[in-house]
This record gives C-alpha cells, structure tokens and sequence, in this order.
C-alpha cells in the first residue's frame, strides 16, 4: 500500500458520486461479514437443524452486544465527520483514543454479563433441552467482543475521513479465516477436532482477531496513523469523552433494546417447539443480512454526510441529501430482494434441509422483502436523524416503534398464531413507525436548533 499524502479535503458534497464513494466501500465491508453468517449457518445446518436453530438464539443474542459497538462506532463516526466538516482533523486521535478507551470498558461490561448473569436469564426463557448447547457457545464466542470492537472503532475512522476504500481489506481477511476454520473445526476435517456447534464460536472469535489486527496494519502501512497522529496517546480527554458519551449512549441504547426485542420474537419462536419454525427464522437473519448489505452502507453514508454538513454549517443541505441516498438505497435494495426471491429454491437449498423446509419458508421469504424495502427506506431517514447528532430522539423513535412492534409480536404468536410469515409482518410494523417518525421529525425542522 502506498503512503497516504498530505491531509484533504474532507467536506463532503450532495452528489451520487460522493454517496456512491463511501457507500460502495461500506456495503463489500458488510456483505463479506453477512457471507460470514451465512457460511456459520450452512456449515450448522448441514450438522443437523436443532443446529440450525439454535444459531438463530446465540447469534441474536451476540447481536445485542455487537450493535452497542454498532452505536459507538456510529456515534464516533458522527462526531469525526463534524470535526471532517469543519476542517478540525487535528481532533481525529483525540477522538480515536477516547474511543478505543470506552470500547474496551464495554467489551469488560459484556463479557462479564455473558459468562455470569446470562446463564440465570436464558435458563428461565430458552428451551431446556437447547440451554446448555447454547450457553456453551455463548461463553466461548464473547471472547471475541473487544476485538470486534476495536475493529468498529478502526473502521469508523476510515469511513468518516473518507478512507472508506480501505475497508474491505480487513473483511475479507476476517471472513476468509472464519470460513476455513468452520470447515475445519464444527465437522472436524484434516486432523482438527470435531467441535460442533462450538466450531463455530471459536472460528469466529479467531476471525475477530485477525480483523483488529488487519485495520492496524491498514492504519500504518497506508501512513493514515502518522497523517493524523493516531494511537501515541491514550490520555483521558473529558470534552471529547463526554461529547461521545452524549451521541453514542442513546444510541447503545435504542440498538440494544432493538435486538433484544428480536431475541425476545426469537425466543417467542423458539416456544412454538417447531424446529422449522427456529430454523427458517434464523435463514430469514441471514435474508435480512444479506439483502440489506446496501440498506445499512447508505444508512451509515447518511450518518457521515448529515454529520459532515453540519460541520460545514449547511444545513440547507441535509434534506437533499437524505432524499438522494434513499433513492440509491430502495434502487439497490430492489435488485437484492428480486435476486433472492427469483431464485428461492436455490437460496434455501444451501442449508441442507428437505422440501418442506423450502416450501415453508418461501411465503416468510416473501414476507421479509417487503419488510426489507420498507427498511431501506426508513433507515436512512432514522440516520439522518443519528447524524443530526440528536439521538435522544432516535432513542424516542426506537421506543415507540418497539412498542408497538411488541403488541403486534406478542398476538399473532402467543394469542393469534396464524403462520411462521404473518409473525414475520411484524417487521412491516416496525419499518412503517420507524420511517413515519423520523421524516415528521427532519421535515419539523427541529434539528437545525
């Protein structure tokens, strides 16, 4: 890799070139991640599906802890562009360290959650015979959590200083490493121990590893670290510390309470005691992985831009801007959802599982897509919101769709079970508030203030 030059601009520009630049990057950093998960899942699926299946609880309730690194990876992206923004790059290690720093403190938090708080929670809520599988794998694949988040933090400063090219580099290392170690480590090949379900848990703490160490090395062999002076110091810094604090906590906070409700519909599942039923769910995570790659890149692009226009005081912009990324987001998202939905056989042929299976899942496929293009419609509005830097209200937004998301969970499975794809509109439900609820909110005109 070649030496970085001397520092740019870094006021971004309302145009599908610039959306295009940060986006591209960010959907391949997490489609290969989302090619991850899927992978875990073939390999699972073709162990057996009480595999399947219990994959869906473990990796929702991993999710809980990865999307908090999510909120302070997208609270430190929000607070680089504003400093991008109004040509304060000089800021970028402070912020960086003070970062690394609360990470690390949330990463103890979560480890220490997992191994002695969890078991007393999922003892009372899981499915007796799945508890001790699923506790097992629980306890080994937290280690992984302080690497996942050191590598979010590297990957915030890349996409916020518009470096965002360089983030597939660390993905794909990752995923490589975790492919070939679920190869050889759930079903036991070429000498390796057969592990099971616990293969996977290992290959991907491993992977998670091997990520954080990839970004390091991206920050040094491309010069970015000695551009910006980063990771010499790591003294507490109260100004900037607090202004994290203040952007990423509501955050944290509406990303956690929004897995935790996808826990709590999975565990919902899990007590219609139907093993298609969990084992379908969990494929419909990897549906919503996969497709959503280009909602979630445009989603963070909106994050960054929003952020960034607000540095450079234009606000006139921002609405513009959100409307053109949603646009980008619903095009590509149709072409995602039309690849799955065209080919539906195929796609579920590759976890290993009969006919019935296939024939049960299609109706809950087609359910999910509708879902999906609602999703990339509002979650770009909802972070426009994020880059406003007014995440209490996105906290607002969060409860009350959760709210209402819940009532409709909790009918049409425990008082009203109809099928495995009208429990799934649920997710129509939530998108619809989500959006309705940040667009009444961006169109006020509050957030200028």
């Amino acid at each position: 890799m070649e030496s970085t030059a001397a520092p740019r601009d870094l006021k971004v520009k309302v145009t599908n070139k610039q959306i295009l630049s940060i986006a591209l990057p960010i959907t391949l950093a997490i489609l290969i991640p989302q090619i991850n998960m899927l992978t875990n899942s073939i390999f699972l699926g073709n162990l057996s599906t009480e595999a399947l299946g219990n994959a869906g609880i473990t990796g929702v309730f991993y999710l809980i802890f990865a999307v908090a690194g999510n909120g302070l990876n997208n609270a430190l992206q929000a607070v680089f562009a504003r400093h991008a923004g109004s040509d304060n790059s000089a800021a970028f290690k402070i912020i960086l360290a003070q970062g690394i720093r609360i990470c690390l403190q949330f990463a103890v938090a979560g480890m220490l959650f997992t191994w002695f708080l969890a078991p007393y929670i999922m003892q009372q809520v899981t499915d007796p015979r799945a508890y001790p599988v699923e506790m097992e794998f629980l306890k080994i694949r937290i280690i992984g959590l302080p690497f996942l988040y050191l590598f979010q933090m590297g990957n915030a400063f890349l996409v916020a200083s518009l470096n965002s090219r360089y983030l597939m580099i660390g993905f794909i290392c990752e995923a490589a490493v975790n492919i070939i170690l679920d190869f050889l480590l759930i079903q036991g090949r070429f000498g390796f121990p057969a592990m099971g379900f616990n293969g996977a848990a290992v290959a991907s703490v491993i992977s998670e590893v091997v990520g954080m160490i990839i970004v390091l090395l991206v920050l040094f062999r491309t010069g970015l670290r000695k551009q910006y002076g980063l990771l010499k110091s790591y003294m507490y810094d109260k100004a900037i510390t607090q202004q994290i604090l203040n952007i990423s906590a509501p955050l944290v906070l509406q990303y956690v309470i929004s897995v935790t409700t996808w826990l709590v519909f999975f565990i919902l599942i899990e007590g219609l005691h139907d093993e298609n039923a969990k084992a379908i769910s969990n494929t419909m995570r990897n549906v919503f992985g996969l497709t959503g790659v280009f909602v979630w890149a445009f989603a963070s692009t909106t994050n960054v831009m929003v952020s960034n226009l607000m540095g450079q005081q234009r606000q006139d912009k921002v609405l513009e801007a959100i409307t053109r990324i949603m646009l980008l987001s619903i095009a590509f998202c149709v072409g995602m959802c039309m690849l799955v939905n065209l080919f539906p056989h195929a796609f579920f042929g590759l976890f290993g599982q009969g006919e019935e299976f296939v024939r049960q899942g299609i109706p809950v496929l087609r359910m999910v897509s509708l879902g999906l293009l609602l999703m990339s419609i509002a979650n770009i509005w909802l972070n426009g919101v994020t880059g406003t830097a007014k995440t209490r209200v996105n906290l607002l937004i969060e409860i009350v769709a959760i709210s209402i998301y819940l009532i409709y969970t909790w009918y049409f499975i425990k008082v009203n079970y109809i099928s495995l794809a009208m429990a799934w509109s649920n997710e129509l439900v939530y998108w619809s508030s989500i959006f309705l609820l940040s667009f009444l909110y961006l169109r006020s005109g509050r957030w200028k203030k």
